[in-house]
């Protein structure tokens, strides 16, 4: 009896404001059961904004999975990219289980990676966690979007989870501080749009000045994904960065 009032006084669900900051997307999934179990964990913690990259076509919205969460399933919003989908998010966390996987993202155990959400909601920034397809999980391309990675903390023996048990687990991980913190100066983060914007006047002044070879295009996008994803940049930053980028394609390279 004493474990479980401590357990429940631990439990300080974030309010409703912070709830709405954080966008959960299904990239992929191929199961509508598991879109429908994931719906429903959303709903058991208070979290109501659901995306879903639906490469495969699958019909979700009326999975009988979603016990008490109809509403939300209903409401759910359909992207065809991944950068369509977390576009307004100004931190994009993907979730995976590693295993034998050679990884270009920090990685986080759960624990870690939510009080960084929190942070980051606290300030009034939108954040995104991605889940990937049951069957492989979020692929290179997903994952180039990210800042970094979290993990839940499973037996090496056996590290793959149900999409839906996944959701629940960090969902509830989330929702567990005892006290959400108060940013003192908050910095407005560049938006999923904003780093699209300079990514798209990178990789057209590598293009100008001969840096991109032909045939190494998919590559070096995704590389200029993750390094940009990578330094961090306020809004205003990335501004200035996509300002200075596309100056500096207005004079290519001349050629001796």
């Amino acid at each position: 009896m004493r474990s479980c009032l401590l357990t429940l006084l631990n439990l300080a669900v974030l309010d409703k404001g912070q709830l709405d900051r954080i966008v959960i997307v299904l990239v992929a999934a191929r199961n509508p059961l598991n879109i429908g179990a994931a719906a429903r964990a959303m709903s058991n913690f208070g979290f109501l904004r659901l995306r879903v990259v639906n490469r495969y076509q699958v019909a979700f919205r009326e999975a009988q999975s979603a016990v008490g969460a109809s509403e939300l399933l209903h409401n759910a919003q359909e992207r065809a990219t991944v950068a369509d989908a977390i576009a307004d998010c100004s931190l994009v966390i993907g979730t995976t289980a590693v295993g034998s996987r050679q990884l270009d993202h920090p990685v986080h155990r759960l624990e870690f990676g939510a009080q960084l959400i929190r942070e980051h909601i606290a300030a009034g920034a939108h954040a995104a966690i991605l889940f990937g397809s049951e069957k492989r999980g979020l692929c290179n391309d997903d994952l180039s979007y990210c800042h970094w990675l979290m993990r839940i903390p499973t037996r090496e023996e056996h590290i793959s989870m149900n999409l839906g048990q996944a959701v629940a687990v960090c969902l509830y991980e989330l929702i567990r501080s005892e006290a959400a913190p108060v940013a003192q100066q908050p910095i407005a983060q560049a938006s999923g749009e904003e780093l699209a914007r300079m990514e798209d006047a990178l990789l057209e002044a590598l293009r100008v000045s001969g840096y991109t070879k032909p045939g190494t295009e998919p590559a070096t996008e995704e590389k200029a994904r993750r390094l940009i994803r990578r330094m961090n940049l306020s809004s205003d930053d990335a501004e200035k960065w996509t300002g200075m980028l596309a100056k500096m394609k207005l004079h290519p390279r001349k050629e001796h």
